[in-house]
């Protein structure tokens, strides 16, 4: 069986529309960058130039700096957040859309690090492409409160005080679990995509099938 793989670069690599090979402003474009709006996903930022402008227009791309890029060869990481490899987080995802496509079920899935950023997308064949972005919010909810988002979903609605910590960008209901070494959360996996029974409760089931395909490995 094939995949449609959509993977992020090694250290959690920004998800910045157009950034690739393109040169940076002196004082650091990425400072500028900014989320087009509350409920853009981490790291979902538009940039400054190459995009079109509240009258239509593109923004004018910003003359090449001598120095002081952020792009280029054997630069410095541009995260070091904690969270699971890449290869963990592949393997992870894989064994979660494996395990929803065993139940008869097309998902997308989503593994994100400690400070949100996807690691590894992925969405089965002949799903809905946008059930990868739901399966980000899914994980945002059990990276946020350390717990299985199914959990979240029945505290939060009771406690003003978990209520309060709830982000726009977050789908408050089950299909991600918390990613945890040592007691510390260092990520999530959530699932998007199999529809009926109790709502989220098989993509939970599938993302802890995902946890515990790499459970071992983390250190």
């Amino acid at each position: 069986m094939s995949y449609r793989w959509m993977f992020l670069a090694l250290s959690g690599a920004s998800l910045v529309a157009g950034a690739c090979g393109i040169a940076h402003a002196a004082a650091d474009v990425s400072a500028r960058d900014r989320a087009a709006s509350p409920r853009s996903l981490p790291a979902d930022n538009l940039p400054s130039f190459a995009i079109l402008d509240d009258n239509g227009n593109l923004e004018p791309v910003p003359p090449t700096p001598p120095t002081g890029t952020r792009r280029g060869p054997n630069l410095e990481p541009e995260s070091s957040a904690p969270g699971p490899s890449m290869s963990q987080a592949i393997e992870a995802a894989r064994a979660a859309v494996e395990a929803c496509t065993a139940a008869g079920y097309r998902v997308g899935v989503a593994v994100i690090d400690s400070v949100g950023e996807a690691r590894a997308l992925l969405s089965a064949d002949g799903s809905d492409g946008s059930h990868v972005y739901v399966a980000v919010r899914k994980a945002l909810v059990a990276l946020r409160f350390e717990m299985p988002s199914s959990k979240a979903s029945e505290l939060v609605p009771k406690d003003p005080e978990l209520l309060a910590r709830v982000t726009p960008n977050m789908f408050v209901t089950g299909g991600a679990v918390p990613i945890m070494v040592s007691g510390e959360t260092i990520g999530a996996i959530g699932v998007s995509g199999a529809r009926g029974g109790v709502m989220g409760q098989q993509d939970e089931i599938c993302a802890a099938a995902g946890l515990r395909k790499i459970v071992k490995q983390l250190k």
